[in-house]
């Protein structure tokens, strides 16, 4: 085994770099691209979110450097945060809320998720993990997954679909949850035509990007009521500018990018990357390996 010397800083500029042979969690990238300079010698990062598109530049996909993420260690927190959403949606939980402010005692009638359809894009530890939570309540479940080769069966989903008949699931689902990365092909592929071919009953979930989803769009569909509301907690800007529309709209629940937060996340983060920096110093496949051409 090699030793290793750690170096200890809140940024990296150009006078570290080239002492660097891996990066680890909790530094602030001053040039991302930069590390991936063949005479830096970096040859890999770890990055301690699962999303990576923000390293991602041409540079960075075209050299050896390895990244590897934590992709997985937020499936538990953030599909309870889901089903959280959810079940506000059906027991009318934002009325509760408006009444309560009004001083109003009125009475309504409630739903239940029990024999709903929760439709999932993107069925990685996240949408597993939803998918098993929402079978325990008794949903039916639909999903689609890119990958073809691997659509096939998946535990807890009743209907595994090809990306190319997300159309059905949409039309399909009470709720719509996005559990994508952001990669170029998924930039903004949510938008009018996904938002109308879904039921104006029904919900949209965003927890996975907010650059998913064209907002300007989304706005629009939920003035419109082109679907029922929406539980949003990632947006295209964040922190949420004070002048967007979705502050304003009583048929959005919004939270600040927490669903992925819990009080042990650094503590599951830095085991994964002592984990990897082990395996890395004995020659070892590294755990949760980017594939840097799809981006996830």
């Amino acid at each position: 085994m090699e030793s290793v010397n750690v170096l200890v800083t809140t940024a990296i500029g150009d006078e570290n770099v080239r002492r660097i042979t891996a990066v680890s969690p909790g530094i602030k990238l001053t040039d991302v691209s930069s590390l991936s300079r063949a005479e830096y010698g970096v040859k890999w990062i770890q990055v301690m979110s699962a999303g990576v598109n923000r390293f991602l530049d041409s540079e960075m996909v075209a050299s050896p450097v390895v990244i590897t993420n934590v992709s997985g260690i937020h499936a538990v927190q953030i599909s309870e945060f889901v089903l959280g959403l959810m079940l506000m949606f059906v027991k009318q939980s934002p009325l509760c809320f408006q009444l309560k402010q009004e001083k109003q005692w009125k009475r309504f009638t409630l739903s239940v998720l029990r024999s709903k359809t929760v439709g999932i894009v993107g069925l990685g530890h996240i949408g597993r993990e939803v998918a098993r939570l929402a079978k325990a309540f008794g949903m039916r479940v639909l999903a689609t997954r890119r990958s073809v080769k691997r659509v096939g069966r998946a535990r807890y989903v009743d209907i595994m679909l090809p990306q190319d008949q997300l159309r059905r699931l949409l039309r399909e689902s009470d709720f719509v949850v996005l559990t994508l990365p952001l990669t170029p092909e998924t930039d903004k592929f949510f938008g009018e035509e996904e938002l109308r071919s879904m039921k104006s009953s029904s919900y949209l979930i965003n927890i996975a990007r907010g650059g998913l989803v064209d907002e300007e769009v989304l706005i629009r569909a939920l003035d419109e009521h082109w679907i029922a509301g929406a539980g949003l907690d990632v947006f295209t800007t964040e922190p949420l500018p004070a002048g967007s529309r979705l502050w304003e709209l009583p048929n959005v629940l919004l939270s600040p990018h927490i669903s992925g937060s819990l009080e042990d996340n650094l503590e599951r983060t830095t085991d994964i990357f002592l984990e990897n920096l082990r395996r890395y110093l004995n020659g070892e496949k590294l755990f949760n390996v980017v594939d840097k051409k799809k981006g996830y």
